[in-house]
């Protein structure tokens, strides 16, 4: 059977790109209503949401009364997105008002409700807004980070609409969590509320203005983990080592360029964090010095390369945990590294896990069609715990739902 989704449209400027949200929407096989706030036909009319959706669109709660539909068109849903989600909208829907079929249909959900919000950057970080949308989370709503970006005329910065196929990417999730045969212990919004912190990419170590020491990894599937996180409810830090994917949506974004800067980022970062996911590739060695000049060919053969190691960067938030932990237990953040690895074997994993000082060890082959810039992947979790969760292959987001169930375990 086809998801349902009620697709709310909030009166901003934004609601012209989710015709291509709606568009997304449809063509994955939802079957689509759109319900808008009376003003928001002012910026997208009735007639073209009908058309795209294929079904009618009503913004009162007087039409169709036999049907009642302020009741039925939220009990029927498997998904209520509302993008975009004005301060306004997030404001009345804090406060339990039903002054329209919109927010009317937000009182009888009991589905999964994700709001991607769009505004000016004052609105956004106003405290009233910043109360209305820790509420919202609080009840175990999705509210996505807006993007930082071009506002309304000249303005720039935090408040714009996420592009509308990383929204798409957050709806699917939260439609996979809700649904998925295995995930029946799964709350779309267990994270909630958490502040989670995922490195991602592969760092460049520089030889010179051209040259660097680096990897294959593309960030693919840290964005994963991070668009998991953040369709869960978690506030998601993304730490991202030269990474050319669109940001995910929900995220922060700090991008860097080498371990250093890593480090020094992820630490920062992980103050205060619920969770800690190391999946960027970091590179083991930097050259001993940088070359100011490119190092030209020129009949003679350059020096030898000389690599001094780089920090561990898990290994060194494992010890700042450790140094700062008091009393029995073990306190957060919860830490999780990956291995992409050739050899694989449980000792060599047990001994890794061991040197990291982590909760989780997720390791991954490579080679033969699995790892860097693939849309797959298959790994096997070793626990501090004594645990083992093999994954499958299959996509890179179903590997992130079981990394993120058994988070979910270490922070009950």
């Amino acid at each position: 059977m086809s998801p349902r989704v009620i697709l709310g449209v909030g009166a901003g400027i934004a609601a012209y790109k989710v015709c291509e949200l709606l568009r997304l929407l449809t063509e994955s096989g939802c079957r689509v209503r759109v319900v808008p706030t009376p003003d928001a036909l002012r910026f997208v009319g009735e007639a073209t949401w009908a058309a795209l959706s294929g079904e009618p669109v009503t913004t009162d709660v007087w039409s169709g009364v036999s049907e009642v539909p302020h009741v039925r068109i939220g009990q029927s849903a498997d998904l209520v997105l509302v993008a975009p989600a004005t301060a306004d909208l997030l404001a009345r829907a804090a406060t339990g008002m039903a002054g329209d079929l919109l927010t009317a249909t937000l009182l009888t959900a009991r589905c999964p409700v994700l709001y991607a919000p769009a505004m000016h950057t004052e609105m956004w970080e106003h405290p009233a807004t910043q109360a209305n949308v820790s509420l919202l989370r609080s009840r175990g709503a999705v509210v996505l980070e807006p993007a930082i970006g071009r506002l309304t005329g000249a303005d720039s910065g935090a408040g714009r609409l996420p592009e509308p196929p990383e929204i798409f990417a957050a709806a699917v999730r939260l439609l996979e969590n809700a649904s998925h045969e295995n995930a029946s212990h799964r709350s779309p919004g267990d994270l909630a509320g958490r502040r989670v912190v995922v490195s991602a990419g592969g760092t460049r170590e520089e030889i010179d203005p051209v040259r660097f020491v680096g990897n294959w990894s593309t960030g693919t599937q840290g964005y994963a983990l991070a668009r998991t996180a953040a369709a869960r409810g978690a506030e998601v830090t993304v730490i991202a080592a030269n990474v050319t994917l669109p940001d995910p949506a929900g995220a922060r974004v700090i991008r860097v360029v080498s371990a250093l800067q890593m480090r020094d980022a992820v630490t920062e970062a992980a103050a205060g964090a619920d969770v800690v996911v190391m999946a960027a590739a970091v590179a083991d060695y930097r050259p001993e010095t940088r070359s100011e000049a490119k190092i030209k060919k020129d009949g003679q053969p350059p020096g030898p390369l000389r690599l001094v190691e780089n920090p561990d960067i898990l290994a060194g938030l494992a010890a700042r945990r450790l140094a700062t932990q008091r009393g029995p237990g073990r306190t957060h953040p919860v830490l999780v590294g990956f291995a992409a690895e050739t050899d694989t074997s449980e000792q060599a994993a047990r001994a890794k896990l061991a040197r990291k000082g982590c909760d989780l060890l997720v390791v991954n082959p490579v080679g033969h069609g699995l790892g860097f810039g693939t849309p797959d992947n298959e790994a096997v979790v070793f626990g501090a715990d004594g645990t083992v969760t093999p994954i499958p292959r299959g996509p890179k987001e179903a590997l992130a739902n079981v990394v993120w169930d058994l988070v979910v375990v270490k922070l009950t």
